[in-house]
């Protein structure tokens, strides 16, 4: 079997990929802002990436901010209104609320000088796209987008490999996930009395409370927009990166509620979409997990397969072809590294490994998936520019 670097000089790349390395001493003031489920993992990873301090937090659940200012020492300032997060002196802010509030929350803290860690999809509708790379390019600040897979070395490495041509023509990337919500997430009660539901729906209709949307906001349109914004956009972020394009033609989708009835969008997904030169076929359900999320890049030379703990490279004609002739291991999570960058970007003013625009592009396969759901599984025809779905 190769090693990476004989098989990366055999098919011409000599280069490597690297990993920004997070060097200065000082410490940096953050301000966070949605302080659920995701931002304690994301936390998790700031604690392994560098030296930062928690001055506020915001959420309109009190457990939550409890939860951060416990873990502050008790020094963060807790607030209802995230505006109060973004008026202290800071470096940096991190945003994990629901989608539906991303862009607002990411503008307004864009406007007033801080830098934004962003958690994905950093869009909920396509129209927004247009509104965040514009406050981001216009601004001087610094905005890394959840994507963590563009700091983690075997992604990058992959990336190193296929744009080198080492699976020759790749004409078609499968991308799966599959979760499961009855064993992997169950639903907590929710004590209303410490809950501000009317500020945590924003600009969502007005509707009454539940559990379900609470816990599971991703599943319901006006909060979120399933697996195709969830998890997808991960994976299409990936086959965007090492294919060099962002923009479907074309796609097609299929989805059902076969499950969680009482969900907007549906548990069970396949999905195809057309690009110029290579097709990506998406499939998915959120009642059995096993094999998890993945992808698979098929080349006429070869097919490299991925996911968050390695990579393989089956090479055609070669006896067995289902042994691989390499494999690389990854041995942390990439959202270490990822949060690394960020730190290390607000120090340097550097561009960071997930720029706006990829995160936009992400996003936007995501929503003409679930546009071609809402017009009965058919085709739907993307155009050129973020706002235009007709």
């Amino acid at each position: 079997m190769m090693n990476r670097r004989t098989f990366l000089i055999a098919s011409g790349v000599t280069a490597l990929a690297s990993t920004r390395v997070f060097g200065a001493n000082d410490t940096l003031r953050i301000g966070v802002i949605g302080a659920g489920h995701r931002m304690r993992g994301l936390l998790d990873a700031a604690d392994k990436a560098g030296l930062y301090q928690i001055v506020a937090v915001s959420d309109v659940y009190g457990p939550n901010l409890d939860a951060i200012k416990e873990r502050s020492n008790g020094l963060a300032t807790t607030h209802l209104d995230y505006r109060e997060v973004l008026a202290k002196e800071l470096d940096a802010v991190i945003i994990a609320s629901p989608d539906h509030w991303h862009v607002r929350m990411a503008v307004d803290a864009l406007k007033a000088g801080k830098d934004v860690y962003l958690e994905k999809p950093v869009t909920h509708t396509i129209e927004e796209g247009a509104t965040l790379t514009h406050a981001v390019r216009s601004s001087k600040q610094i905005l890394q987008c959840g994507m963590q897979q563009r700091s983690w070395t075997h992604f990058r490495d992959a990336v190193d490999l296929i744009q080198a041509g080492s699976l020759g023509r790749v004409v078609q990337v499968r991308t799966y996930w599959w979760q499961n919500y009855h064993r992997n997430w169950p639903s907590k009660p929710i004590d209303q009395q410490a809950l501000d539901w009317k500020r945590w729906l924003g600009s969502a209709p007005d509707q009454p409370f539940s559990d379900e949307k609470f816990n599971h906001w991703r599943w319901f349109w006006n909060f979120g927009g399933g697996a195709m914004t969830d998890l997808f956009t991960h994976w299409i972020d990936v086959v965007h990166w090492a294919m060099k394009s962002d923009q479907p033609r074309q796609a097609l989708m299929l989805g059902d509620k076969y499950i969680f009835e009482q969900w907007d969008c549906p548990d069970t997904i396949q999905a195809a979409f057309r690009y110029p030169g290579f097709d990506v076929v998406y499939e998915g359900m959120m009642n059995s997990s096993i094999d998890d999320g993945g992808l698979e890049f098929r080349g006429t030379e070869a097919t490299l397969k991925i996911n968050r703990s390695e990579f393989s490279v089956h090479r055609e004609g070669v006896p067995n072809a289902q042994n691989p002739v390499m494999t690389e291991h990854s041995f942390r999570d990439g959202t270490i590294d990822h949060m690394a960058n960020f730190f290390e970007c607000v120090k340097s003013r550097k561009e960071p490994n997930a720029p706006v625009e990829t995160g936009v592009a992400a996003a936007r396969a995501g929503h003409v998936g679930n546009l071609a759901y809402h017009h009965g599984g058919q085709a739907w025809q993307a155009k050129q520019k973020d706002g235009d779905n007709s």
